[in-house]
């Protein structure tokens, strides 16, 4: 097996990302009601961009990246343009423990960095593995609030908000490398006049 590759997902990796959430949902039930256009729904309005993770296997996970609508933004506390939210993140049953989810979320804090905002993600309360994951990944509990649809056990669906670790973004770390080079600088050359 091959060390698995996050990449910005393409138009040829949707059918392989529709293939590999209808075992997530076999497994694990996400999502909860499976969607009547699986690759639309991998493709949510407000969508920003999307990830997947691959090895030689094959697509392992996916991640997208949406504008937040302003209710998240408020429930955040912070406005919508400073924000990006997580959305359709899942990790194929037979590719985990292998930090695949963790390096998606890594790439969803640089993009988001990058875009000098943060990235945040909800999640339903039941998910106990998932908010285990997100809190040893360094994503910090913003809020909790109850949806308006009722969970895979029957009870109403309780969300969490989670906002991710400061990251540093791309132009960033490439400023901060430049800045902590411990060479001194060169002499000025002194041109004839």
């Amino acid at each position: 097996m091959t060390e698995p590759v996050i990449r910005p997902r393409t138009d040829e990796d949707l059918k392989n990302c529709v293939d590999a959430l209808a075992r997530v949902h076999r497994s694990d039930r996400y999502p909860v009601h499976w969607p009547a256009d699986p690759g639309q729904w991998l493709t949510p309005r407000r969508m920003i961009g999307a990830w997947t993770a691959v090895d030689d296997s094959g697509v392992l996970g996916h991640m997208a990246l949406t504008r937040p609508t302003e209710a998240l933004a408020a429930a955040a506390g912070q406005p919508a343009r400073s924000l990006v939210s997580v959305a359709r993140l899942f990790v194929s049953h037979d590719a985990r423990r292998r930090g695949v989810a963790t390096r998606l979320l890594d790439t969803a804090a640089e993009v988001a960095g990058d875009r000098r905002a943060r990235a945040v993600l909800e999640v339903e309360s039941g998910a106990a593995a998932a908010i285990a994951l997100y809190e040893r990944a360094g994503w910090s509990l913003l809020s909790r609030s109850t949806a308006d649809w009722t969970a895979a056990d029957g009870r109403a669906a309780q969300m969490l908000l989670y906002i991710a670790p400061t990251a540093v973004g791309t132009t960033d770390r490439v400023m901060l490398h430049q800045a902590s080079r411990t060479t001194d600088p060169e002499p000025p050359v002194e041109r004839p006049t």
